[in-house]
């Protein structure tokens, strides 16, 4: 089995050549624009325009796994100083303290300090061990605006080119037995059609709440572009960002304080306000029922009400609309864009959840604060688990080339197993005989023997006499 190491380093170079050809592959810029970006990608990271032009080639054929690098761990080069390790902790010293150092001068700084001989130090092999650490150049800034004093009103020609999210505060429900329940809407909104994609209340507003909405939108409608996303902590998660990427979604963010550029889904946020008042009045006791009013809401209310952006959209290229409008169900429906559907289990892996577990001598593991049952032949190992985090009734157990186990909460019965499995270091085969007896007996017929012969010599010498 792969270690976690090598691994969450293949994740990271994966995510990071994504990162470099989401922006070059961007089918919103000009072909001057792509140049450009790709000249200054391959200067900022270090590396040639042929090697952008390959992950981009890799990125074609086979998506994120393309971009994937082989199964080896990183090595350390032999032309490096043998103090290598407390340079680089020195420079990461020198970056914090001030963070405008260049690379130059923290290697002038390093070398004025006798930790290095000058011209040991490369710039770009100090730059890669800053970037990694989280200190290095900051990712390009995303195009801007040319001109940003005037209006940042825009709207996306075809249906899941792009779909904005948020989560907003949902009303405050009181269960049977008079406990308090917050809620939260996480949402997707189309920014063509203004179609709500996915929309529901939970409990929490932990990032896998946001995971949960992506993942029930792409079962439901198939992949989008792009989704545009405020910066708030569940957004910005390591998982989503990943998930997204093998899906080939690309992900932008917000800037802050610019609600204006996130108005489609402020104004639909007015609709939620709407439900939420006539929800005070509905007794509603669960977000399980919450939910079953809100889809009602959605699907006869919001859908289906005409749209104002809608219109000023197309009046402002104009082109004639109804007089009685259009609503989001109806634009979504009429749009010629044609839904990209993938197969189930390739969107549920995208967002499983992966971590490492130690398996005790009973055949368990501990996970978020219960006992889970794998399997006793495991004791002792060190397995991977594959979960939802939304649903962990059931986790994944991986082995080597073992068949995965669907390990489940123990549960403490009247009776122990009278038949627990052999661990993996044992054999199943019975022995025909004990070895270890075998060894005994053939110790004990050699030293009679011995014995034996001890006392016919003796009686020979007597004869002798």
């Amino acid at each position: 089995m792969e270690s976690k190491e090598i691994r969450k380093w293949q994740n990271e170079q994966a995510l990071k050549r994504y990162t470099m050809v989401s922006q070059i592959m961007d089918p919103n810029i000009d072909e001057a624009k792509r140049r450009q970006l790709r000249e200054d990608i391959a200067k900022r990271e270090g590396i040639s325009k042929r090697t952008l032009y390959r992950y981009e080639a890799r990125y074609r054929d086979n998506h994120f796994e393309g971009l994937i690098p082989q199964n080896r761990q990183k090595r350390r080069s032999q032309k490096l100083p043998d103090n290598w390790e407390e340079i680089v902790g020195e420079a990461i010293q020198l970056k914090r303290e001030v963070p405008r150092r260049s690379v130059r001068q923290i290697i002038l700084i390093l070398e004025t300090e006798g930790w290095a001989p000058p011209g040991v130090i490369k710039a770009s092999t100090l730059q890669r061990y800053l970037y990694n650490a989280g200190l290095g150049v900051k990712q390009m800034k995303r195009y801007t605006e040319a001109r940003e004093n005037t209006s940042r009103r825009f709207c996306r020609a075809h249906r899941l080119e792009l779909l904005q999210g948020d989560i907003k505060y949902g009303p405050v429900i009181r269960n049977k037995e008079g406990r308090l329940i917050k809620t939260y809407l996480s949402s997707l909104i189309d920014d063509h059609s203004r179609m709500i994609v996915q929309a529901e209340f939970y409990d929490n507003q932990r990032a896998e709440v946001v995971e949960d909405t992506f993942h029930k939108a792409v079962l439901k409608v198939g992949t989008w572009d792009c989704a545009y996303l405020d910066n708030g902590k569940q957004y910005i998660s390591r998982q989503l960002e990943e998930s997204c990427a093998r899906l080939g979604i690309r992900i932008l963010h917000a800037k802050p304080y610019a609600c204006q550029a996130k108005g489609k889904i402020e104004v639909y946020h007015k609709s939620v306000d709407r439900f939420i008042a006539e929800i005070q009045a509905a007794h509603v006791h669960s977000v399980s029922e919450l939910n079953e009013k809100w889809k009602i809401f959605l699907e006869q209310d919001y859908q289906k009400k005409p749209h104002s952006g809608i219109r000023e959209y197309y009046e402002s290229m104009d082109v004639e609309v109804p007089s009685q409008g259009i609503t989001p169900e109806q634009e979504w429906m009429r749009d010629e864009r044609c839904q990209k559907f993938l197969d189930v289990k390739t969107v549920s892996e995208a967002f499983t959840h992966h971590e490492e577990r130690q398996i005790d001598k009973s055949g368990c593991f501990d996970f978020g604060g219960r006992k889970y049952e794998a399997s006793a032949a495991l004791a002792g190992m060190k397995v991977e688990i594959a979960y939802d985090p939304l649903n962990t009734g059931t986790i994944t157990v991986r082995y080597g080339k073992m068949d995965a186990i669907q390990a489940h909460p123990v549960k403490i019965g009247a009776f122990a197993d009278k038949n627990p499995e052999r661990p993996l270091g044992m054999t199943n085969e019975l022995p025909e005989t004990s070895r270890f007896l075998d060894a005994l007996e053939k110790r004990y017929k050699e030293s009679h023997r011995q014995a034996a012969q001890a006392l016919s010599f003796a009686d020979y010498g007597k004869a002798g006499e």
